[in-house]
């Protein structure tokens, strides 16, 4: 046992290192002003007022959480449907069609993002809606793979016992495969929901500096600005944020469960 215990060593120096040094350091900034010395630290927590007073990052911070749960919503709307017809596929098939969902999650966000970018560009769409286009094909792969995996993970017999009991495919579906999918909705949710919300690179390429979403502006406190502080406390704003919603689709996968 102790060796064993031993071999996680290198995992427990690499959380340390990359994990938790640079969230102490993340708070140590937010809780401090511009311009403290090495050895004197002013605490304070005016960046965490100063972004909850001003109304214009308080409305930076709603479009991202409204377009994240757009994006989470046009998913699940498109991802289970999909997920439930490939599930319903030969094994062959289902391979075939997961390598397919897959391939696109091998290129570089990058690439995609840019590709998107030359598409939309002929197009005379809204800025945020060019935003949620690109969003939405980044993330979809993520519901799909989820609910297919639950999907796929159902006793077929529990199908075949439904229908002898009486009920027809949308009654067997509602009762059956519906609420036994819902774990594999939740990390749908979760895989989706989260890197949207905090998502940078895809508003910046598509949204043309029209759409200012909650990730570009800590990027251009730490990058343009150079104001550490305030970014570190937007930063620990938004950790929070992704904390509680973890903590609720985990508590939802749970009452599922126990269902």
């Amino acid at each position: 046992m102790k060796s064993f215990f031993r071999m996680s060593y290198p995992y427990i120096l690499w959380i340390g290192i990359f994990i938790v040094a640079p969230m102490l350091m993340i708070f140590l900034y937010s809780i401090t002003n511009t311009g403290n010395e090495t050895l004197t630290f002013q605490f304070t927590a005016d960046n965490f007022a100063r972004f909850f007073r001003d109304p214009d990052f308080v409305r930076i911070l709603i479009t991202s959480l409204r377009i994240a749960l757009l994006t989470t919503i046009v998913c699940l709307l498109i991802g289970y449907p999909a997920a439930l017809f490939i599930a319903n596929l030969s094994d062959r098939k289902q391979t075939f069609m997961i390598l397919l969902m897959t391939l696109p999650m091998w290129i570089n966000m990058v690439l995609k993002t840019y590709a998107w970018r030359g598409i939309l560009m002929n197009f005379d769409f809204a800025s945020e809606f060019k935003v949620f286009i690109g969003m939405v094909y980044d993330f979809l792969p993520f519901m799909i793979i989820q609910i297919h995996t639950a999907i796929a993970k159902l006793d077929p017999n529990l199908l075949v016992a439904a229908h002898d009991l009486g009920a027809n495919k949308v009654k067997s579906f509602l009762k059956v495969t519906l609420p036994l999918s819902v774990p594999g909705i939740i990390s749908g949710i979760t895989l989706v929901f989260l890197p949207a919300v905090s998502s940078f690179f895809i508003p910046k390429m598509l949204g043309n500096g029209n759409v200012v979403l909650i990730g570009n502006l800590i990027e251009m406190c730490f990058k343009k600005t150079g104001d550490w502080n305030f970014g570190s406390a937007i930063s620990l704003i938004m950790a929070l944020i992704i904390i509680t919603s973890m903590w609720a689709t985990k508590k939802l996968d749970r009452s599922a469960q126990e269902d």
